[in-house]
Parts: structure tokens; C-alpha cells; sequence
């Protein structure tokens, strides 16, 4: 359990809400194990089997503060709200700004830094702890193009030409992807998708669009629109302002674990299988294994930078959808995107 930005987030399977007095207690092998205020509560988010009283419903409905609930990996499943005008006027301001090109070139912008950085992070890391790898000059120099990147996009304010960016970074930091796979069985040779044609873009197709779902819920539960973001446009169909979350979050979370799980031999080449249209899929066991190792991922815990606490993994794209929603509330100056340290 764990309280940020006014948010209650659930997380221990078999808790049990209840209403006490005017507070949320949460049981927990019959001890009341935390109890909040409802006054100091936005929202709460259950993950997994989290039972909750129809009465403690009720008093949340009556008090503003939404109840979510999502399974243990996080997709999303319901949300219970009373009557809640502010979802109404978040969600207004929310496409008003993604009608303003200058207005949504504003967050993107942030979104892309943060891709960006994270991705040079990266490639850092692999550089500094393997420096004898052929590799390794190869990493640096791309990430010394990355940071000329960071610059170009801190100085734009045209929509169309932080999407350029945010190509050209991409393309570069996979350029040099497979520098940092270990593992001889694995060769990357360039982001493919729909379908992907190796067995490294196997891993990250699936790893992309479990983040997503990810980003999905935590849109939904922060009240708002999964499918009006700022940097992806939009499209029938497509969660843009879920696509766009991910961005901070592709090479901190999905490629760290894509090439955790190569490096480690925790999955094999024989696990990978491909189609007559030339896809390269899963097996189940392989699957299994991927959704383990995406799940200890999530459990890591790190102090998220801009609110200075601790949090796990997982937590990050619901504090980032809630942050994004001060912002457009008024109550940020900035969308504080999420940079690993």
C-alpha cells in the first residue's frame, strides 16, 4: 500500500476496504492495517483481488474520491465514481489542448526529452559496464548524437518537428541495439513490427504492448482519455495518450527487460517461432517467462524524481498520468516527465 498525489494505490492482494468513520481503512488479514482520511484522498487504485464495501463506496462517490480496479498485472476493469464534473473539465481541457498545436507541442515536448534521456541512459550504461566491447565506442557515440538531440528538441516548439526528432533518436538508439545484447544467439537488425521479423522485436512488440495496457489503465483511473494524446496523433482505435506515456518508459522498463532476459539466457532461441508471413511469435512458455521477469520489473522501487518518494516501478505511469493531470488542471506550470536518474 502506498499513498501518492493523494492517491491510494492497493497493491497487497486479499486487502479489504471498508468505511470507518469519514476515512478509508484498509483490512487486511482482519487487522485494519492503514487508514486515510477520505479529505486527503483524490482516488484509490486496487490492484488485483481487493475487496471494497458498498458503503465505503458510497461515501467515496459522495466525496469526489474514484475507486479503480485493475487485475495484478494492471490491466484495467472498472471504475467507481459518483456524480464527477471535474472528470468532465479535465477531459475538456485535455482536448482543448490537443486542438493547440502549441499547446500540445508543449507536453510532447517534455515527453520526447524524456524518451530521449532514457534512452541514452541506456546506452550509456551498457558502455560504461562493458568498456572493453567492441561495441562500446559505437554506444558513446551515439549517445553524444542523443544529447545533440535533447538539445534540438528543447529549442523547438513546432509539433511536427519534435515528431521528426523523436524518429531520428529512435532510429539512432537501434541502430546501436544490438551492441548491447551479449547473448550470440539473439541478432537485432532493426526495429521491425507488424509483424516483427526477429526474435529481439518479438520480445519488445510484446513488451511495448504490455506498457501500453499498463499506460491505458493508469489513463483511465487519473480520469482521463486514453485515445487523445500530444504526440501521437489521432486515430481510430489508437490509445494516443497511452502510446504517449510509454515514451518515458519504452527503454527504462520494456527494452531493460527485453535484454535482461537475452543477456541472462532466461529465454532461448528455440522458444521463438516463425510464421508463413514471415512473424515471429511466442511460445507459451516463453511467454510466461517474459511476463515473470515484466512483473519483478515492476516490483523494483526507485524515489521518482519530481515528487521526491518512493514508488515502485509499476506505480510510474499512473504518477505520470496523474501529474499529467494537474498539469491540466492548473496546478503544475509543467508536465513533469519521468527521467531515471
Amino acid at each position: 500500500m502506498k499513498q501518492h498525489l493523494n492517491t491510494l494505490f492497493v497493491t497487497t492482494d486479499g486487502a479489504y476496504l471498508i468505511k470507518d468513520a469519514e476515512a478509508v481503512a484498509v483490512r487486511i488479514d482482519g487487522q485494519i492495517r492503514l487508514r486515510v482520511p477520505l479529505h486527503n484522498l483524490g482516488a484509490i487504485v486496487c490492484f488485483g483481488g481487493i475487496g471494497c464495501t458498498p458503503p465505503l463506496m458510497a461515501a467515496c462517490a459522495k466525496a469526489g474520491v474514484a475507486i479503480s480496479f485493475l487485475t495484478t498485472a494492471g490491466r484495467f476493469l472498472a471504475r467507481v465514481a459518483g456524480f464527477t464534473p471535474g472528470n468532465v473539465l479535465l477531459r475538456r481541457e485535455q482536448y482543448r489542448r490537443a486542438d493547440d498545436p502549441q499547446a500540445a507541442a508543449a507536453i510532447a515536448r517534455n515527453m520526447v526529452l524524456a524518451k530521449v534521456a532514457n534512452s541514452r541512459s541506456v546506452l550509456l550504461r551498457a558502455a560504461r559496464d562493458r568498456p572493453e566491447s567492441p561495441a562500446a565506442e559505437s554506444l558513446r557515440a551515439i549517445a553524444a548524437r542523443l544529447l545533440n538531440v535533447l538539445d534540438d528538441v528543447q529549442a523547438t516548439a513546432d509539433l511536427d518537428r519534435l515528431r521528426g526528432l523523436e524518429g531520428d533518436a529512435a532510429q539512432a538508439y537501434f541502430g546501436v541495439f544490438n551492441g548491447l545484447i551479449t547473448n550470440a544467439a539473439f541478432v537485432f537488425n532493426g526495429r521491425t513490427r507488424r509483424p516483427p521479423q526477429d526474435n529481439v522485436n518479438a520480445l519488445l512488440s510484446f513488451l511495448y504492448s504490455m506498457l501500453t495496457q499498463d499506460a491505458r489503465a493508469a489513463c483511465e483511473a487519473a480520469g482521463l482519455d486514453p485515445a487523445v494524446g500530444y504526440l501521437h496523433a489521432d486515430r481510430p482505435g489508437r490509445p494516443s495518450l497511452a502510446l504517449d506515456l510509454i515514451e518515458e518508459f519504452r527503454a527504462f522498463i520494456a527494452d531493460r527487460v527485453a535484454l535482461t532476459l537475452v543477456n541472462r539466457q532466461q529465454v532461448r532461441s528455440e522458444g521463438f517461432t516463425r510464421d508463413d508471413a514471415g512473424g515471429v511469435t511466442m511460445d507459451d512458455d516463453t511467454r510466461k517467462t517474459v511476463l515473470t521477469v515484466y512483473q519483478q520489473r515492476k516490483q523494483e522501487t526507485l524515489v521518482h524524481p519530481f515528487i521526491g518518494e518512493e514508488t515502485t516501478i509499476g506505480l510510474l505511469v499512473h504518477l505520470q498520468a496523474r501529474l499529467l493531470a494537474r498539469f491540466l488542471r492548473g496546478e503544475l506550470d509543467a508536465y513533469p516527465a519521468f527521467i531515471a536518474r
